[in-house]
């Protein structure tokens, strides 16, 4: 028995590795992105802005918000926020805004708009992109390594600092390789002048220090040889639990201490983030691996988490909550007193069973968000997840006492604290409840997006909010609204493949032209609609407002009718938009819906779709003068260099080159601690 379970699972591993290296098909180019960023450490005040809120929603950060396309972060003056994105640090001094450009697969890209911010880079693929873009200039980080960014706007200076690693910056008509133990400080705006000093040579700053503590934490988690490196959040595995081989699972990880009945998703909240919809947050300080990769399982009346295979090269893929959702079965809405709004349950998925999303994907986003989550044959997952009933599957943790959480409609929406607000129902009725793949059937709200979370009065100054940055890179339009244009999710009667269901919003349902969708016309106060029509917006459904929506160029915005009609969004903010082209209007609405941004239909618009971004100049060959200046340049930081250690470093920067490092706990550097910053 032990050998066939064996077998199974270096066969599934081998099946993971080969399925994830196979060509993404253009259905998948669609798909949400296969992670996202988490606030793991926040001192002091510090302040978060989603990108589905309005520009007043500027609320307290919290730890395990994800954090993803068009969201912005702001370090008061006695704040830190420490960030993950896989295996990478990003770390925000006193001061300090940023936003995420973009954040996709492929693909991380920050706006800094002011302060300092510190990136450790573990792992970088050859065919990975991490940039960072100022307001004068963009770095490129080409190797795995430590960088240090800083922003004076004000006076048109930037400085990057490269302890590790190598990076190019573009700006002013020029480009540079900025190599390690360099420092280089730029000035200008149409031109850059600059010069360079000797990283290591300089006094460290406070928050240096705190980053290298912070590093050599990182440097010593024993959890990375369980997880793949890319898990999002392992690092606060090795505090707060530990580890147990059990058999039939392998490798599990426990949580030390827990509060009196709890189970996984019971003590957190629910937010709305396109665009996967229904996102869970949980309140444990290490409550985000667990929650969004690998499964659940109860041991011997302890819960213990259950990761995916490791295998080299492959990053897991994030989902958003891996539970399933129970309701519409006779019985269970009858015996719960929610009143006229109703409920909403579920429970942790275990080990095996496939995890259906309820947003809009591809079968090859199926394939992969389970396969490197679980321990899952291709064939079961598909079979599953195009199977037009669920009721017929058995699920190990729906018959454990206390798995399943409910609690009522204006929780769920609100955002608000599930373990205080969950409500009691028989074990009885829980087992016989029916399991419904196609995900609550209830609608965003304003707090869905923003969360039950204090309103921040520290938010950053006008001059920051609004400072254009350079781009190297075309970032997407946020992601939000790529999802309303891709027409529906997979709540919204995905047609005759997958038999009758529920819309998004709760009523409609008529699908004829989009296999996933339907015509979605429900009144709410947060109500955009997923038309099936070809993906083109939903023709002739009316919004919440009330305004006509019908866009016949592809576009959508959130409550802000794009398209063309040529009718202001209901606050009056931003421009007509007949093309389907975005307006870029961050305004605030009536009631401030998730967001009145005016958007077309391009998910991949042109440079200065998002706000206050702007494409760097066209690189041109330097001048002779320029030539020279670069050599006097490197030569007097050899000089430096030299002096202070006492070896020639190279004579000139090496090409770029990127290169994978994957994932020991030791990071790119061979197991050295950054209680002190490293020298070459």
């Amino acid at each position: 028995m032990k050998t066939g379970k064996f077998l199974f699972c270096v066969m599934a591993v081998a099946a993971v590795a080969l399925l994830l290296r196979m060509p993404v098909t253009a259905a998948a180019q669609d798909d949400p992105p296969g992670r996202v960023a988490r606030i793991n450490l926040v001192q002091g005040n510090v302040s978060f802005q989603p990108s589905g809120g309005g520009d007043n929603d500027w609320v307290a950060a919290e730890l395990n918000r994800p954090v993803t396309i068009g969201d912005r972060v702001w370090a008061d003056s006695d704040g830190r926020v420490e960030m993950h994105v896989g295996s990478t640090a990003i770390r925000m001094d006193h001061g300090t805004g940023i936003s995420f450009l973009n954040l996709s697969d492929e693909v991380v890209q920050l706006q800094l708009s002011a302060g300092s911010i510190y990136v450790h880079v573990r792992r970088l693929d050859s065919d990975d992109a991490f940039e960072v873009d100022t307001p004068n200039l963009a770095f490129s980080l080409l190797q795995p390594g430590i960088y240090r960014i800083d922003v004076d706007a004000d006076n048109n200076v930037t400085v990057v600092t490269v302890r590790e690693g190598q990076g190019e910056v573009t700006g002013g008509g020029r480009s540079w390789n900025i190599i390690s133990d360099q420092q280089a400080t730029f000035i200008g705006t149409d031109s850059l002048n600059y010069n360079l000093e000797d990283a290591d040579s300089l006094p460290q700053s406070e928050f240096d220090n705190w980053s290298f503590s912070r590093d050599g934490r990182e440097d010593r988690v024993a959890s990375v040889q369980y997880v793949s490196p890319d898990t999002t959040g392992y690092e606060d595995l090795d505090e707060y639990g530990s580890w147990d081989t059990v058999g039939g699972y392998g490798a599990m990880w426990f949580p030390a201490v827990v509060a009196a009945g709890w189970a996984p998703y019971r003590f957190g909240h629910w937010v709305f983030i396109a665009p996967w919809g229904w996102t869970w947050v949980d309140s444990a300080p290490w409550g985000f691996a667990p929650f969004h990769y690998g499964r659940w399982a109860s041991v011997g009346g302890r819960w213990g988490w259950a990761p995916g295979p490791v295998v080299a090269g492959v990053r897991c893929v994030y989902a958003p909550a891996l539970v399933a959702w129970i309701g519409g079965g006779p019985g269970f809405g009858v015996s719960v007193a929610f009143g006229v709004s109703g409920g909403v349950a579920w429970f942790p998925l275990g080990p095996r069973e496939v995890f259906s999303p309820w947003y809009h994907v591809s079968d090859d986003y199926v394939l992969r968000v389970n396969v490197t989550n679980t321990f899952v044959e291709r064939s079961t997952v598909l079979s599953f997840y195009h199977s037009p009933d669920a009721r017929n599957v058995s699920y190990v943790n729906q018959r454990v006492g206390g798995a399943v959480t409910v609690v009522d409609h204006d929780t769920f929406v609100g955002g608000r604290s599930v373990d205080r607000n969950s409500v009691r129902v028989s074990q009885h009725d829980i087992a016989n409840a029916a399991v419904y793949r196609g995900g609550p059937v209830v609608q965003p709200e304003h707090d869905s997006v923003v969360g039950d979370v204090r309103a921040s009065n520290r938010r950053p100054p006008a001059a920051v909010e609004n400072r254009t940055v350079v781009a190297k890179r075309v970032p997407p339009s946020p992601s939000y609204v790529r999802q309303e244009n891709n027409g529906g999710n997979r709540g919204g009667n995905e047609g005759a493949n997958r038999g009758g269901g529920q819309p998004y919003n709760g009523n409609g349902g008529n699908n004829s032209n989009g296999e996933r969708g339907g015509s979605n016309s429900s009144e709410g106060p947060y109500n955009p609609p997923r038309g099936g029509n070809n993906n083109a917006g939903g023709n002739n459904n009316p919004s919440p407002s009330g305004n006509a929506d019908n866009n016949p160029n592809g576009g959508r915005g959130r409550n802000a009718n794009a398209g063309g009609n040529n009718n202001p969004p209901p606050a009056g903010n931003g421009g007509n938009n007949p093309n389907g082209q975005g307006g870029n209007n961050r305004g605030q609405g009536n009631n401030s819906p998730p967001s009145n941004q005016q958007s077309g239909g391009n998910s991949n618009p042109n440079p200065g779709s998002q706000p206050n971004v702007r494409p760097t100049p066209p690189v041109h060959q330097p001048t002779p003068q320029e030539q020279q200046t670069d050599t006097n340049r490197q030569q007097e930081w050899q000089d430096k260099h030299q002096q202070a250690h006492g070896n020639p470093p190279p004579a000139n920067p090496p090409p770029p080159k990127n290169s994978t490092n994957n994932g020991n706990s030791q990071g790119s550097h061979g197991g050295d601690s950054h209680d002190k910053p490293p020298h070459r």
